[in-house]
């Protein structure tokens, strides 16, 4: 018998592209409170017209949206075909590709990568992978951010009526994948601040002697 958290780990993609109209509905807005201050450190740190690499785009909106108003030109990544034509639709400018960002290789490097609600939703094993994969997308100098737990282990949800599946690692775990993979000037930041259960949003940075 299928262990039903594995079960859920593996629907992810299937969950959020049978329910593409109801996570864009959801999203379709400005940036929430909590988001906007990370997400400001994010763009103040990269240059003028950078290029951005966003795995998990979903819909585009509000964080694409929010990107490409200050100038940026987006990548985004995601695996659901539903949110990658709201992409294509509401952003022709930009490029958009159906893609696993799990071994994810373009070939390519950006000023910045950003996994914002998105690299959460892999199993610990492949969130542990996910540095190198950040880091072979990276210019030097170039800045990443991501959302992780505070814990490792996994933490059920539930999304349309059906079990939503985060993990996360330990941040220690994170930290030294991280340094592993090359990048420094690593932080961990509370999200929510006032909660230790609250996630995490990291940042570091590609060294500019790569």
């Amino acid at each position: 018998m299928t262990d039903p958290v594995e079960a859920a780990a593996e629907a992810i993609i299937g969950l959020y592209s049978r329910h593409a109209d109801d996570w864009a509905r959801m999203r379709d807005g400005p940036l929430n409170a909590d988001e906007r201050p990370h997400l400001d450190r994010f763009a103040a740190a990269l240059p003028k017209g950078a290029e951005v690499l966003d795995l998990g785009c979903g819909s585009g909106r509000p964080i694409a949206d929010w990107l490409i108003r200050r100038g940026f030109r987006l990548t985004g990544v995601d695996a659901s075909p539903g949110l990658l034509a709201r992409c294509r639709a509401a952003f022709p400018g930009h490029e958009w590709r159906l893609d696993d960002m799990r071994g994810l290789d373009l070939g390519r490097r950006f000023d910045g990568v950003l996994a914002w609600y998105s690299s959460f939703h892999l199993t610990e094993e492949e969130q542990a992978g996910m540095a190198a994969a950040y880091a072979r997308h990276l210019r030097p100098g170039g800045t990443l951010m991501f959302i992780g737990g505070p814990a490792r282990g996994v933490a059920m949800g539930t999304w349309m009526g059906q079990p939503l599946y985060h993990a996360s690692l330990d941040p220690s775990e994170y930290r030294a994948g991280l340094e592993a993979a090359g990048l420094v000037d690593i932080e961990e930041v509370v999200f929510r601040p006032g909660t230790d259960a609250a996630a995490r949003v990291w940042t570091a940075r590609r060294s500019v002697s790569d």
